[in-house]
């Protein structure tokens, strides 16, 4: 049996002989794929990440609440899911590819004229646009990358793709450290929008040297002639069942995921007292805790199998809440703990591409994969604000901690009701 490890640099599957196995067996082609996915969804994490840090500079200079601050968060998670759906279903009809350039361009344009808003309602518009582009990138390049890569090793390629996100999220650290050191606050959050216009120069690389998935080729050609199909057929009596039960499982996910990050900070900052949340050394712990889990998760999920995996991250994610929200720490202890936070958290959907492209058949793959993981996204969009509702009621704890874990169980429950894909040959 091959043994795997990761490579420092990329993250590349090495075998026992030293050599990248799986990559180097990957064809010309499907190693562009690889790496125009991964570097999508690397500059989909980027520009995303920007409003997180600028927040605190707009409610020094323009004086919007945190109410309002919430709002640009929470209309974008929404306008993201709205735009997954409809990009599934474009993937579907004009191509993964195709698609993927539309939604690259999307959320670069729209992440620019961020920069160019000269009051909050015109930033609100621009940011909510934007994330109708965001959404429907992680849809295309996840069944794109899905659909290229041999059943073998669908899992790790597709992981290792996802984890573009968290080198994203560091590069906007690192231009957000820049702007403000060489420019004023009125200026460089601006400058810092503005540069979210280079993933547009990306799209003409996608343009040049990616290609359609040959099953995909193939399924268009099989279907010629036949009655056109429709978005609808996720929902017909072979299909509803997978699709309301995957449905459950990006709401469990993503509904922990956003527990956390809303609400964990601002309890351990209130309730607790401490001051290291808001470091440069906190964030960089969480964002490389971040890379590793989805690198790691990667390669388990094709090692022990999607459903294990779930399971395993689930469990994971929870007993990290409860360390946050039960123990009493340090400030160094905590910078530790972003590690783990970040691990669990992220590496939960490092399996979760592979897993949705194998449950779907190439005809509706895109329709339902972006149906699936959006309608999660928009349900577990609300978590954040029925968290703050509840803690009226009772501590930020306890809503952090019962919000995770009916999410984390509901994982856990909808992971062992799916078949186990791994392995798996895709259908027509």
């Amino acid at each position: 049996m091959q043994k795997h490890a990761t490579h420092a640099g990329g993250g590349l599957d090495i075998d026992q002989g030293g050599h990248f196995g799986w990559y180097r067996a990957l064809s010309k082609q499907e190693r562009r794929t690889f790496w125009s996915c991964k570097i999508g969804y690397g500059l989909d994490g980027m520009d995303t990440q920007m409003l997180s840090f600028v927040i605190p500079t707009l409610i020094a200079i323009w004086g919007i609440s945190t109410g309002e601050a919430g709002l640009i968060h929470t209309l974008t998670l929404l306008a993201s899911a709205a735009g997954g759906w409809v990009a599934g279903i474009l993937s579907d009809r004009i191509g993964r590819v195709l698609t993927l350039q539309l939604t690259v361009l999307w959320f670069a344009f729209f992440t620019f004229l961020c920069g160019l808003a000269q009051s909050y309602e015109q930033l609100l518009i621009a940011r909510t646009l934007m994330g109708f582009g965001f959404g429907g990138e992680w849809t295309a390049g996840a069944v794109l990358i899905g659909e290229v890569i041999k059943a073998k090793d669908r899992g790790k390629a597709v992981g290792l793709v996802q984890s573009g996100w968290a080198l994203g999220w560091g590069m906007t650290a690192v231009l957000y450290a820049l702007m403000f050191s060489i420019l004023p606050p009125e200026d460089a959050w601006r400058a810092l929008f503005m540069l979210g216009l280079l993933p547009a120069i990306f799209v003409i690389v996608v343009r040049r040297l990616v290609k359609e998935p040959e099953i995909y080729k193939e399924a268009r050609k099989h279907n010629q002639g036949a009655e056109k199909v429709n978005f609808y057929e996720i929902f017909a009596p072979g299909m509803l069942s997978i699709t309301l039960r995957a449905s459950l499982l990006t709401t469990g996910a993503l509904g922990g995921y956003y527990a956390i990050t809303s609400w964990l900070p601002t309890f351990l900052k209130a309730e607790r007292g401490l001051t290291v949340l808001g470091t440069g050394g906190y964030l960089a712990m969480v964002i490389l805790g971040s890379y590793v889990g989805y690198v790691i998760s990667a390669f388990l999920t094709d090692l022990i199998g999607r459903k294990k995996n779930f399971i395993l991250f689930a469990v994971g994610s929870f007993v990290v809440v409860l360390l946050y929200t039960n123990l009493t720490v340090s400030n160094t202890a905590m910078l530790w703990l972003g590690f783990p936070l970040g691990f669990f958290a992220s590496g939960i959907f490092s399996g979760m591409g592979s897993f949705l492209t194998e449950l779907f058949p190439t005809r509706i793959r895109g329709s339902g994969q972006g149906f699936c993981y959006n309608i999660g996204r928009a349900v577990a969009a609300l978590f954040p604000m029925l968290i703050g509702i509840l803690s009226q009621h009772v501590s930020l704890g306890v809503g952090i901690g019962g919000f995770a874990a009916v999410s984390y169980g509901v994982v856990i429950l909808a992971a062992l009701s799916l078949p186990e894909t791994r392995g798996k040959q895709l259908e027509l």
